[in-house]
């Protein structure tokens, strides 16, 4: 599979587009304004302590406390993952698309200490965010700190060494975790290493531990010396984590257009490989990168609700509060002659596709999969296969269940921060968010009943009324006699205006002849 990595970055923003086989997969952005918390790590002040949801809320000096869950406190059992690298597991856990852990939930098999015992209200704590702000919810932060590496995650408050489990080969696995164990300090915590570990070396798995450990020492000394809340280490910019993370020799190029951002890329990997920096590429023509790519094009369509697939059918995608719901439609693909052949050709290809738009849009939570109705188990399985093959390709745990009774699929993909359609867009201010206005007859007749009520009231004679040119123009076509019988009902003098400055559902009520605006004192529902 050919794979590529552009970044684009200006002064107010760095974005990041991973491609494989030239289609967009991953967009991450970084603004100054909304800096990325994941991977930070604080002291934090205890501010509550919530026996009865074995929770605490911790003061890190954000605009809202962060939350602390009993679970949180203690080592993670073998089959669970640090939460803020999703790339690095341990040996027995079940990997994505159809076996690791979900969207955030925990173990229940595991007994957990009793909260109560273990935080005071006003202590102080080491804690590091898993979680970013989400809506109304802080940021979701864990006791049990982990520092990535390029080849290794250091856990101080672990105490096993894992390897990550895309590293298939038994006796490789073996001896890497021969080679880590032998040099890591003697009761220093847990280690996992990494995949692009594969080829570690004695020296480069060496300095690495060094540089680990020395971090976490700097990180201990600085905690005894600052008052909680207080940031302790910040975790590393957008750039160097994907440099870090993602670029290896799996990678065909790196292409940036940034002189800045390409002196930094390069000046990292002469630290951590430099066998890569001949695969970093300067992006220098007069066409932006992201338009050569046609990168820009595929953001525009990410928040669109319609995802065209390549036969003819489409995916609805709807987020809402508790879940995002996906819809399949053949659209105008009908196939040639067996309709179950037909169906399945259309759920194969959303299958995959539904995988690429939740990387895409990075969309975590519950999501539910509406796919067409099969009749064939086999074709079932074959769809969720399909599914879950791709799923395997995603940095985020996910978990796909099997096909219900109803034909949908359940599943799970790890959140770790907002949605791009959370991070980069607001709450429509005509709409209040729901994606829909009221029609023109609608807003007339909700006019009518607040002009009735100012007519009852006997304060106004004469009222001017301002409407969207598209509601004023509904008037006229399709209810001309509507002023001189509203004006026979309620006494009043009234005179329509269109103006294009109104918002499609919005109404104004004027008072003449001085203007004064007196909408809300007469609006009704």
């Amino acid at each position: 599979m050919k794979r590529e990595i552009l970044i684009s970055g200006t002064a107010r923003e760095t974005r990041v587009a991973i491609l494989e086989d030239d289609r967009l997969v991953e967009l991450l952005v970084d603004r100054p304004d909304a800096r990325r918390m994941v991977g930070d790590i604080y002291l934090g002040t205890v501010e509550a302590v919530l026996p009865g949801i074995q929770a605490a809320f911790v003061n890190i000096g954000a605009e809202k406390s962060a939350f602390l869950h009993a679970s949180d406190l203690i080592e993670a059992e073998e089959d669970e993952e640090p939460s803020d690298h999703d790339d690095d597991d341990d040996d027995n856990g079940a990997g994505n698309g159809g076996g690791g852990g979900g969207g955030g939930g925990r173990s229940s098999r595991r007994r957990l200490p009793n909260v109560a015992d273990e935080l005071k209200r006003g202590e102080a704590k080491l804690v590091q965010v898993i979680k970013e702000p989400i809506g109304t919810k802080g940021p979701r932060v864990t006791a049990q700190i982990s520092l990535a590496g390029r080849f290794l995650v250091y856990m101080p408050f672990a105490s096993k060494v894992g390897v990550s489990r895309k590293i298939e080969n038994r006796d490789q696995r073996a001896k890497l975790r021969e080679l880590v164990s032998k040099l890591v300090p003697k009761d220093s915590g847990g280690w996992i290493i990494r995949t692009v570990a594969e080829d570690l070396t004695e020296q480069s798995c060496k300095h690495e531990i060094d540089h680990l450990y020395g971090l976490w020492k700097k990180i201990k000394r600085k905690s005894g010396s600052v008052r909680s809340p207080a940031l302790l280490q910040r975790e590393t910019s957008l750039t160097r984590g994907i440099i870090r993370d993602l670029f290896s020799d799996k990678v065909d190029s790196l292409l940036v257009d940034s002189k800045m951002l390409h002196n930094e890329v390069v000046q990292y990997l002469k630290q951590i490989d430099p066998d890569l920096i001949e695969r970093v590429k300067l992006y220098e023509a007069e066409t932006p990168l992201f338009d050569e790519y046609d990168v820009e094009a595929e953001i525009r369509a990410l928040f669109k609700a319609r995802v065209e697939l390549p036969t003819g059918g489409y995916l609805i995608i709807q987020p809402t509060e508790a879940l995002t719901s996906i819809d399949v439609n053949t659209g105008r693909y009908t196939g040639k002659k067996d309709p179950e052949s037909t169906i399945v050709k259309t759920n194969l290809e959303a299958a995959r596709e539904v995988a690429r738009q939740l990387r895409l849009r990075d969309i975590g939570g519950i999501i539910v999969v509406d796919f067409i109705d099969m009749e064939s188990r086999g074709n079932r399985d074959k769809v969720l296969q399909e599914l879950r093959v791709h799923l395997g390709r995603d940095r985020a745990r996910t978990k796909a269940f099997a096909v219900s009774e109803l034909g949908l699929i359940e599943m799970t993909r790890q959140r770790v921060r907002p949605s791009l359609w959370h991070s980069m867009t607001a709450e429509c201010p005509t709409c209040n968010g729901t994606g829909r206005v009221f029609r023109p007859e609608v807003v007339v007749r909700r006019m009518e009943r607040s002009l009735k009520r100012a007519g009852a009231e006997h304060k106004e004679r004469q009222l001017a009324v301002r409407l969207h040119p598209d509601v004023a123009l509904y008037l006229v076509e399709q209810e001309p006699n509507f002023l001189r019988q509203l004006e026979k009902q309620t006494g009043l003098e009234l005179e329509v205006r269109d103006d294009p400055m109104m918002r499609l559902d919005e109404f104004r009520m004027m008072a003449k002849p001085a203007g004064r605006d007196v909408t809300e004192q007469y609006a009704v529902a």
